[in-house]
């Protein structure tokens, strides 16, 4: 275990999306760290804000936002590594976060709050949760009524399953053969891609059951990043190769995902284009877009996080020395994410705290 002078401190819930995201990662870099049911008056003091996880460090500083808590982790304990630092690999690993956090809650959404069945499990889960009727209620009605904000609807229903169904057979082809995304060693990409896994798929109800029915290596793959014990950790591919499967994993998730992505964040722009002067504090949402996913109509909010998460991956592709970029491209042709590596926004978000602002 990395010794620290006190244990780190994680706010999260099973239920938790983005809990599953961070967990793996405490984990596997053997960290001290008490996780504690989240105190969400704890979370608010803190923060200003009802997200969670958290983590507090042993020397009682507070992170939030999950992508922020990844880098930092590595950052103070890079043994061992998370994040690759070959080119392809790494902006390969991006993309995987950025499916994970701006699409996936998609179909995570649908599959856990769209049918009768996944209601009223997920229900009972956040009144066990919360230890109380009323709040547990009052909480699974605001995320049911998120759902169709993010496009997760009964017209969409249909094509969100098809998206998942295609995934989780790329993904179950490529963990017959690698035990993780980018070969014998877990990455960032593992971790967020936990979320909707075993977040929302595998504790939920309704698709847990489309999991062990039809995507055992799947389940396989949940279990190795829920315990990544150190002694059977090995190392991504070497030569910064990409697994044939994995593309296309990263095909299945850029066909559907990219498109649905770059129409939030066009939204975002241009609304961003037009905002007012003296606007201090980013909206979460800033209207709806209309685009489609598998042919069929698809309108979501606008969140500029989803600019904030690009930007993120832009950075990390744009960085790179001209020779490495085109092995970039070379490896991701066909892949669907082509036109997203190409975008050029018109504005630049950063963190103020704990709030999105504009530069």
């Amino acid at each position: 275990m990395t010794a620290t002078p006190a244990p780190y401190r994680f706010h999260a819930f099973d239920v938790s999306y983005f809990s599953a995201k961070v967990r793996p990662a405490l984990r596997y870099k053997q960290l001290w760290y008490e996780e504690l049911r989240a105190d969400l008056r704890e979370v608010q003091r803190r923060t200003g804000l009802g997200f969670i996880p958290i983590l507090i460090t042993p020397d009682d500083e507070t992170w939030q936002d999950t992508s922020v808590i990844l880098d930092r982790l590595e950052e103070r304990h890079p043994d061992p590594p998370l994040f690759p630092t070959t080119p392809v690999q790494r902006i390969a690993a991006h993309l995987v976060e950025l499916y994970s956090d701006e699409f996936a809650t998609l179909p995570a959404m649908h599959y856990r709050w769209g049918s009768e069945l996944g209601e009223a499990s997920a229900r009972a889960r956040f009144i066990a949760m919360t230890g109380n009727e009323a709040i547990g209620n009052a909480a699974a009605d605001r995320m049911a009524a998120a759902r169709l904000g993010l496009g997760a609807t009964d017209e969409t229903g249909p094509a969100m399953e098809a998206h998942a169904r295609d995934l989780l057979d790329t993904l179950s082809t490529h963990f017959q053969a690698h035990p993780y995304l980018l070969g014998e060693r877990m990455s960032f990409a593992d971790c967020a891609l936990m979320g909707p896994l075993y977040g929302h798929l595998f504790t939920d109800l309704v698709p847990r059951k489309l999991l062990l029915e039809t995507a055992v290596p799947v389940v396989g793959w949940i279990e190795r990043c829920n315990v990544p014990g150190p002694d059977a950790q090995g190392q991504w591919l070497a030569d910064d190769a990409l697994a044939g499967s994995f593309r296309e994993v990263l095909a299945a998730m850029g066909r559907d995902a990219a498109p649905v992505i770059l129409d939030g964040v066009r939204t975002v722009e241009a609304w961003a284009d037009t905002r007012p002067a003296d606007l201090e504090r980013l909206p979460r949402t800033v209207g709806a877009c209309d685009g489609s996913l598998r042919g069929t109509p698809l309108k979501k909010v606008a969140l500029p996080y989803s600019l904030w998460m690009l930007q993120r991956t832009l950075d990390a592709y744009r960085s790179l020395a001209q020779g490495e970029r085109s092995r970039v491209d070379a490896a991701l042709a066909g892949s669907g994410w082509e036109a997203l590596l190409a975008y050029e926004p018109r504005h630049r978000l950063t963190k103020r705290g704990f709030e999105l602002a504009f530069e």
